[in-house]
């Protein structure tokens, strides 16, 4: 798979293309390189912007075009790729210098979040997540980013990850953009920690929801149970994503890998502020709901005693009469036989017999 990374790619259709046998002199072999630069750049579904001492100069341009931004010291360039394919990430990672385990990770979804240090640069890992307010289901969207001295390459599998949020982020500090690639980092983590932040909150209030129907008579038990494994099932993939953020930024932070200054910390350690408060939420959470599956249960089983209660009391009750009713059918005389006060005797025993049953279940709150 490593090889396959690296191979090198076959150039676009034209006239007389070149063996991949042949001899060619350096410069037929720099001019074919650049006309499949060219193709593979002009074929990538990319945005890019270009700052220069934290002043936006330059956006939506061509890929190619990146290595002539790079060549100013004061520009920092952002490259946003969708959906690329291997030739055009290994493009890029070529004019950028990325190490080949970064783009393979890059390449294959389902990562987790995490931050990969290498010699020149830093690949993230995160995801943005949305939570649907009717079914409570979750759906994440990954995104990777190469960090580098001067650039942030970011890299989309399809369009779920919507980048418009985080350029609007960006547009609203932009005197923040001095600080490079610092700047373009804490957009895209506060954008993706902010998303965390409102599913988190999002799926309390739908708890919330779900323990008031706990103690309602007229609700449906069947439904409480379904909701409750449907939201601890989300709230499951939902701490997968969240708690291991609370590394990534925390490695960030760190001064050893020079990319956030003394200006920019306090705004990632707010950043991480809310990772933290995201963190503890979903562990509060996730006893909550634990909670609520328990009490239901126990609610079902209180219920079930109160119903059995009630049936065994009225049964006691209905006893009596047949009782009586069966000692006054015998075949045989008995006192009152073939007489109206034996009748009246009878009806007299029943009615005073089921009272006092259904007056001390009455005290005893069975009925």
């Amino acid at each position: 798979m490593r090889a396959a990374l690296w191979a090198r790619p076959d150039p676009p259709p034209g006239p007389d293309p070149t063996p991949s046998d042949a001899r060619v002199t350096p410069a037929a072999s720099a001019g074919a390189r650049d006309v499949v630069r060219r193709w593979l750049y002009c074929s990538a579904v990319s945005r890019t912007r270009c700052y220069r001492s934290g002043v936006l100069v330059d956006e939506e341009f061509d890929l190619a075009l990146v290595s002539e931004h790079l060549r100013d010291p004061e520009a920092v360039v952002w490259v946003d790729l969708q959906s690329p394919d291997v030739d055009q990430l290994h493009l890029v990672a070529e004019e950028l210098g990325l190490h080949r385990l970064a783009v393979e990770d890059a390449l294959h979804p389902g990562q987790r979040p995490k931050l990969d240090r290498y010699d020149r640069h830093a690949f993230l890992s995160a995801y943005a997540v949305r939570l649907d307010d009717v079914t409570g289901e979750l759906a994440a969207s990954e995104i990777g980013a190469f960090l580098t001295p001067r650039a942030l390459v970011t890299v989309r599998q399809d369009d779920s990850f919507d980048i418009r949020p985080v350029l609007a982020v960006w547009d609203a500090n932009v005197d923040l953009a001095k600080h490079g690639v610092a700047f373009l980092v804490h957009g895209l983590l506060d954008f993706v920690v902010d998303g965390h932040f409102a599913a988190v909150q999002s799926l309390d209030d739908q708890i919330e929801d779900l323990e008031d129907l706990l103690f309602v008579p007229t609700s449906e038990q069947e439904d409480v149970q379904r909701r409750s494994f449907q939201l601890r099932k989300t709230l499951v993939q939902l701490r997968r994503v969240v708690l291991p953020m609370r590394e990534v930024v925390n490695s960030l932070l760190r001064r050893d890998l020079h990319l956030v200054d003394e200006a920019m910390v306090p705004y990632f350690q707010d950043v991480y502020d809310h990772v933290l408060r995201a963190t503890e939420w979903t562990e509060s959470l996730r006893d909550l709901v634990t909670s609520i599956l328990e009490t239901n249960l126990t609610v079902q089983g209180n219920r079930l005693n109160i119903i059995t209660k009630k049936v065994t009391s009225w049964a006691a009750i209905i006893a009596v009469p047949t009782a009586i009713t069966g000692f006054y059918g015998q075949n045989v005389p008995y006192p009152g036989f073939g007489r109206e006060w034996g009748f009246v005797m009878s009806l007299v025993l029943i009615l005073v017999g089921s009272g006092v049953l259904y007056i001390q279940f009455r005290r005893k709150d069975w009925l």
